[in-house]
């Protein structure tokens, strides 16, 4: 693919080669697998002599327009698409650990990844060391003769708190670890761990790449050798995204530049007025001047992205009373919609982390997450005012 000079270009004037119908927009190669003329050209596809497509667990024109598009914007070399967002962490962490081996990861993590950290990995005697985001001296403390990579998520889920990218970058390399970076609630239009020298960057295609709720996706890139061990991984066992989804997402990639755009306008908006609203104890948003680390936020990020997270006072009974007060936000633990949603996290989405972890990264009773959606902000607005003076 040809690589333009913006952004926002790449997202749009990116696809795959035209097929002898001279189609504008590209087609679904919906076929599980593709014909070769000879046994000879069959042979020599399966053992990789050529590039040839085969089978669609493998590779499908769809998927690989969709891969080679978030590359670009990302400035990676090479990409896997998967099924979800889950399986794309899943995959970049199961392809470079073995028995034995030790995981440093930041605290603040959605909560599958939490579960796959600590009860799945474990199964396979992997271990790790959980780190809180701003304590320099215990990332370098929690390195182990046996670490072998560290993952992070920044703007963290719920909490909106920020990884150095720079910095922890930097630690892995000095100690030969990979750097595995989910960039889901960034996406490549706001922040490109790659540029801070991320190994693996991790998407959840799911939320703002597709944009409007409508399916799954993700996808794994990076370096082309580091690439390698996961598409390995991922043909042997099959956690293949559907031509159909990919074409979806690549459709969708070509609007994410706007999307973002205004999705970050209506969250600044909103983080600005809850700041002063009555019934509101805390608010996050990372260009806000009151988030603690706005200076890292204003430098590792364009924007300061579609999420915003606030405490209600009043207590637990109170945030519940106001959600179920809302009337044009859909309650719901999806996010990166064109609708503005809104969800409880310590009930919904990292329930399954104790109270004493929900603890850790201040993922309190009171705690609501909204992701803003491209709704006019005065009715945003309303709803939140009148949602909050039902519940006093």
């Amino acid at each position: 693919m040809k690589k333009y000079k913006h952004f926002e270009t790449n997202a749009v004037r990116s696809q795959i080669s035209r097929s002898q119908n001279k189609e504008h927009s590209v087609p679904i190669f919906a076929t599980s697998s593709f014909i070769f003329d000879s046994a000879e050209e069959a042979r020599a596809a399966f053992a990789d002599e050529t590039d040839n497509y085969m089978y669609s667990r493998l590779a499908n024109p769809n998927t690989d327009e969709f891969v080679e598009k978030l590359c670009l914007l990302e400035g990676t070399e090479d990409g896997i698409a998967t099924a979800t967002g889950m399986a794309s962490i899943f995959l970049a962490l199961v392809s470079h650990l073995r028995s034995g081996d030790h995981i440093v990861a930041s605290r603040s993590l959605f909560g599958s990844s939490h579960q796959i950290i600590t009860q799945v990995l474990p199964r396979w005697g992997i271990s790790h060391s959980y780190v809180d985001y701003t304590d320099t001296k215990g990332w370098e403390d929690a390195v182990l003769p046996t670490t072998r990579l560290f993952f992070v998520e920044t703007p963290s889920n719920p909490g909106l708190d920020l990884i150095n990218l720079e910095f922890v970058s930097k630690l892995a390399k000095n100690n030969n670890c990979l750097l595995v970076v989910d960039n889901c609630f960034a996406t490549p239009y706001i922040q490109n761990p790659s540029d801070y020298g991320a190994d693996l960057i991790c998407h959840s295609a799911t939320k703002f790449i597709d944009g409007q709720g409508r399916t799954l996706g993700g996808a794994v890139v990076g370096p082309g050798e580091v690439i390698e061990q996961v598409r390995f991984m991922a043909r042997q066992t099959g956690p293949t995204l559907s031509p159909f989804n990919a074409w979806i997402l690549s459709k969708s990639i070509e609007t994410l530049a706007v999307r973002m755009e205004k999705h970050c306008k209506n969250a600044l908006i909103l983080a600005k007025y809850l700041e002063k609203a009555p019934g509101i104890k805390t608010v996050k948003y990372p260009h806000l001047e009151s988030h603690p680390q706005f200076e890292l936020a204003k430098r590792q990020m364009r924007l300061g992205g579609g999420l915003v997270s606030f405490e209600l006072e009043g207590g637990y009974e109170r945030c519940i009373r106001f959600i179920d007060n809302i009337e044009m936000f859909s309650v719901t633990p999806n996010l990166g919609d064109t609708r503005t949603a809104i969800t409880h996290p310590a009930s919904t989405t990292h329930s399954k982390l104790s109270t004493e972890e929900q603890n850790a990264v201040g993922i309190s009773r009171e705690l609501v997450r909204v992701s803003v959606g491209l709704e006019h902000t005065d009715d945003i607005i309303e709803d939140v005012e009148r949602a909050l003076q039902a519940s006093k």
